[in-house]
């Protein structure tokens, strides 16, 4: 019932009254963006949805218009260079992420959920398959986001993506929102081009 129902009308609800209450929020960040850098406020990206179906995924444009596009960050060479001034702040704080309430709103993504992959992330796609990762819904947040983000590589972020799937509830996905939170005032895991961290620190979840 919850995963069918109760989950999607939470989702809708939230959405939409966070939406309202972050208005002004957007309209600054909307604001700087442009006064920061040439080029749109918002940036798309194609992604993987639920069943591996493609979506446009909504954020705060971070980086310059000659970045190149379709890539991960973590596979740029040098990707500090290609991140403007305000999306170093909005990408520490997670606040690029905000458009995605839109995606919410409009069914293609879930609050909590696995992160959506790039649309030729292959090899996340494949580790995920394994755990039926892929046939939930994506989220703006998730049970990996708070255990390392940035910093897992592709075969543990897919392993916590899978435990997610098994352990989906309302109190489950309260305790990641609620992780989340504090792994972002904490800016836990942000790590730029840092897929792997973890593992080159020597760090353990």
């Amino acid at each position: 019932m919850y995963k069918r129902y109760i989950k999607r009308w939470i989702d809708f609800v939230m959405s939409l009254i966070g939406l309202i209450i972050l208005s002004p929020i957007f309209l600054i960040l909307c604001l700087w963006i442009k006064l920061d850098s040439k080029g749109p406020i918002f940036f798309k990206q194609k992604r993987i949805g639920i069943h591996k179906t493609n979506f446009n995924i909504l954020k705060f444009r971070t980086m310059y218009i000659d970045t190149p596009k379709d890539m991960p960050t973590h596979m740029l060479k040098n990707p500090e260079m290609y991140i403007t001034r305000a999306g170093k702040f909005l990408r520490k704080t997670s606040l690029d992420e905000l458009p995605q309430i839109i995606n919410i709103l409009k069914g293609e993504m879930s609050i909590i959920g696995p992160r959506p992959a790039l649309w030729n992330q292959d090899d996340l796609i494949a580790e995920r398959d394994k755990y039926g990762a892929n046939d939930v819904k994506p989220g703006l947040t998730g049970w990996a986001q708070i255990n390392g983000r940035d910093e897992l590589e592709i075969d543990v972020k897919a392993k916590l993506d899978g435990e997610y799937v098994k352990k989906q509830s309302f109190m489950f996905d309260v305790k990641c929102f609620f992780g989340t939170i504090i792994s972002v005032i904490k800016s836990d895991g942000v790590v730029e081009g840092g897929t792997g961290e973890m593992k080159k620190e020597g760090k353990s979840l």
